[in-house]
């Protein structure tokens, strides 16, 4: 890090709700958000989070025939900027990513080509990965640079790395940054199926079909939900920021499968070592995991994790066990759980890992990794 960055406001929608207020009561309860569809289990909006979803795509024209993934960013937004007080003029940049993109529209559009032999007007514009920021830089009427981009699962957290650099290099003194993922198809969860990652649970009140960290399951639980998550970084430290951002790594390995990590996350060790290059691992109180819920991909980050930080044992927590894997956007997720448990100074701990719950939260690490062996750490403190 050559500078500081402030964390100045976060904003979300989840299966946990919008509001902080919403979100945080969510994760202090031990129960998950999954709910089944056409067979299977998912992590969907609350019924009004929906409502207004759906307000926001009747308040105009132009945005009727666009994707969730983008009305979930433009909503996320607005609210991520009206908490840093920030205004259009301030020329801030966008940094937004999706790891699947206009997934429901793209859908839509090809079965229609297959069935009439020809495209229907707004296809290439609307399915077009990059009309996340321009819509949302649309939306929000600003002037700065807006990026759009894919990388997989750590795409948020390749947003932030993004905007960093950009603060840093005096373009830009502010970045608006996140990820926007919709993807609960038919087809989406057909492809993660086909990996053989996919929770193969039915609906049961009982159990937690998503058992990411838990280390001793013996088949693969990952389940996808939606959702959306925008910060607002500054140059500098703010004494309105959230947090800080105190350390930044990043790294990619050669793969061994296309879908997965080496054994010990090679990928994983380089960018946590990066990440602490300037600090004591000792003073990180906790890690924020990508786990999702894979046997081999929660094990790689475990052993990567032994690895860098030896004898210490920071605790070890995520939010995918209760909300589900949301893609591009998770990375971004799990740091807003980091800012609530800084803010709060509580530790959300994993129902079935037990583990010693630090007395006083001051350092957590965040880590994001995706198809294609592309990990990012971040780590913020108070």
């Amino acid at each position: 890090m050559q500078h500081p960055i402030s964390i100045t406001a976060i904003a979300s929608i989840s299966p946990l709700g919008k509001t902080p207020i919403d979100i945080w009561n969510n994760y202090l309860n031990d129960s998950h958000c999954f709910t089944e569809k056409d067979g299977v289990l998912v992590a969907t909006f609350p019924k009004a989070l929906k409502t207004d979803i759906e307000q926001l795509r009747m308040s105009n024209s132009k945005y009727k025939a666009l994707d969730n993934s983008v009305l979930y960013a433009i909503f996320s937004a607005r609210n991520a900027i009206k908490n840093a007080g920030w205004k259009a003029s301030d020329n801030f940049g966008i940094n937004i990513g999706s790891s699947r993109g206009a997934t429901a529209l793209f859908e839509t559009y090809h079965e229609e080509f297959l069935k009439n032999n020809k495209a229907e007007t707004l296809t290439s514009p609307t399915t077009t990965l990059g009309n996340i920021s321009s819509w949302v830089a649309h939306d929000l009427q600003t002037q700065g640079p807006e990026i759009s981009h894919s990388v997989t699962c750590s795409t948020a957290l390749h947003a932030m790395l993004n905007g960093i650099a950009w603060i840093n290099s005096g373009m830009c003194d502010k970045f608006l940054v996140g990820g926007s993922e919709a993807p609960l198809t038919a087809f989406t969860i057909a492809q993660m199926q086909a990996l053989k990652i996919y929770s193969r649970e039915k609906q049961n009140k009982d159990a937690y079909p998503n058992q990411a960290l838990n280390l001793n399951k013996t088949e693969n639980t990952m389940i996808l939900g939606e959702g959306a998550a925008m910060a607002c970084l500054e140059s500098g430290e703010s004494k309105n920021a959230l947090a800080k951002i105190i350390g930044i790594g990043y790294a990619t390995e050669i793969l061994e499968h296309n879908a997965s990590l080496s054994t010990d996350a090679i990928c994983f060790q380089r960018s946590m070592t990066m990440a602490l290059a300037h600090l004591n691992p000792k003073d990180i109180d906790i890690i924020v995991t990508h786990t999702p819920g894979t046997i081999k991909g929660d094990q790689a980050e475990i052993n990567a994790i032994k690895t860098v930080f030896r004898d210490l044992h920071p605790a070890l927590t995520n939010n995918k066990w209760k909300i589900g894997h949301s893609l591009g956007t998770s990375g971004l997720s799990s740091i807003e759980m980091a800012i609530m448990m800084l803010q709060n100074q509580k530790f959300i701990a994993v129902p079935f890992l037990d583990m010693d719950t630090p007395n006083s939260l001051k350092t957590v690490l965040v880590n994001a990794v995706g198809f294609g062996g592309n990990a990012v750490s971040i780590v913020i403190t108070k």
